[in-house]
């Protein structure tokens, strides 16, 4: 199959492409660096020129693909609700151009808070978030076009250079002296290593039934104090609790999810794909192996 890939050249979909080369399968991946191009076909990837924004380059790439599967995402946070919504935008490009086609298109989404119990695939977003991406909410009536929509739900997606949010708070930890996690820090944020991730796109891409939902969850929920004393570990600082009244004075942007209990399951992803995850590192064991003082 010849698949379209966005964000071809980032954390994910780097993986991604990889993981479909490796299986048979031919890449159209999306780039707007020459950088980025000279990567791409050293793996064996065909380039094709644009960013997220460029429309028109995106219905292209779709339209000359059998299918695609959506990673790029614009990870500045200072211009988040922004960045929601050029996703957004560039999901109904790619959608329109695969209506009534039955291809799949893939959307990568996040995992989100469901009290007092494991989160599941079997939960839709809630319709009263504030929380401005909506790239599930986008792409899930597509379905009714004739687009074989799924969706991909990523924890912290990791490996001893990244680790999604957690990237975040060890950059903060540097800058203040200290690791810190919320209350008891008994809150637990899942994750995934990026090996086991990757494998995931390609099954729902070959195996994945239209409306459904995937989590990508090898870990179901790793306690952030367990996270914050890696931290501290690492980078040789006190590791230190604030209370939820100070979360956001000392988070900042990462407060919203600093406090955040989202323990998730993937129970019937493994059921419906029969996706394992197999990465022997988990979370805290990538964190451990990190180089926090590079030459």
């Amino acid at each position: 199959m010849r698949v379209f890939v966005t964000g071809a050249t980032g954390f994910v979909g780097s993986a991604v492409v990889q993981e479909l080369i490796g299986a048979g399968h031919k890449v159209l991946g999306l780039t707007r660096s020459d950088e980025g191009a000279a990567s791409l076909a050293t793996v064996g990837a065909e380039v094709h020129r644009g960013d997220i924004e460029d429309l028109e380059s995106l219905r292209r790439g779709a339209a000359m693909s059998e299918g695609v599967i959506h990673t790029a995402f614009n990870h500045d946070f200072s211009k988040f609700k922004e960045n929601c919504e050029a996703d957004r935008r560039a999901i109904e490009a790619l959608g329109g151009a695969l209506a009534g086609s039955n291809r799949p298109l893939i959307v990568t989404s996040g995992l989100f808070a469901t009290p007092g119990r494991l989160m599941t695939e079997d939960d839709a977003p809630p319709s009263n978030s504030a929380f401005p991406r909506v790239s599930e909410q986008t792409a899930m009536p597509m379905v009714s076009l004739g687009v074989r929509v799924s969706v991909v739900r990523l924890p912290q997606v990791h490996d001893t250079v990244k680790q999604g949010l957690v990237t975040y708070a060890i950059a903060l930890a540097r800058e203040k002296g200290v690791s810190a996690y919320v209350g008891d820090g008994l809150n637990r944020w899942p994750a995934v290593h990026l090996l086991d991730a990757a494998p995931l796109y390609r099954l729902a891409l070959e195996k994945g039934s239209a409306g459904a939902r995937y989590h990508a969850v090898a870990e179901e929920g790793v306690p952030v104090r367990e996270i914050a004393e890696a931290i501290g570990r690492g980078l040789k600082i006190p590791v230190v609790s604030r209370s939820p009244e100070e979360a956001s004075g000392h988070f900042g942007w990462l407060g919203g999810f600093a406090g955040m209990d989202g323990p998730a399951s993937s129970a019937l992803t493994q059921q419906r794909l029969g996706w394992r995850p197999t990465q022997k590192p988990g979370l805290i064991d990538d964190l451990d192996q990190m180089r926090y003082f590079r030459d």
